[in-house]
């Protein structure tokens, strides 16, 4: 039962920080693109928020699921283990989508930082439960 409130917790916990995270960092990567800028609108629709939401439990459960087959017990060693899947996953993602999308490189760096907050928050409240 704890592993599932873990979960639970990181999602939303992760949900309000991007959320916070892009709300502060969005302008900054539109005064650096200019148009090239991606419109991100407003205040996405409820549904959007579910799926963000659905995201972030699919993560946590990963990473809890993850960690308890590794054997990792512990903040410091899940967070560890998130690191590494930062650098495997949506880091070589990012950078792919910038060599081969022609994604502008301050949009991939404010997804991958968004995506290591996620991901090492995420780490550091499942290890908290581990």
């Amino acid at each position: 039962m704890s592993s599932l409130i873990s979960v639970v917790t990181a999602s939303i916990v992760v949900f309000v920080l991007s959320s916070v995270y892009y709300a502060l960092l969005t302008p900054v990567e539109k005064r650096l693109l200019g148009e090239r800028a991606p419109d991100r609108g407003d205040r996405p629709p409820p549904l959007k928020i579910l799926l963000e939401l659905a995201r972030g439990l699919v993560v946590a459960a990963v990473i809890a699921g993850l960690a308890r087959y590794a054997g990792l017990t512990g903040v410091w060693p899940v967070v560890v283990l998130g690191l590494v899947l930062w650098a495997g996953f949506p880091a070589v993602l990012l950078t792919g989508s910038m060599m081969w999308e022609r994604t502008p490189a301050a949009t991939a760096a404010l997804h991958a930082g968004d995506w290591l907050i996620k991901i090492l928050v995420t780490s550091a409240i499942v290890g908290a439960w581990l």
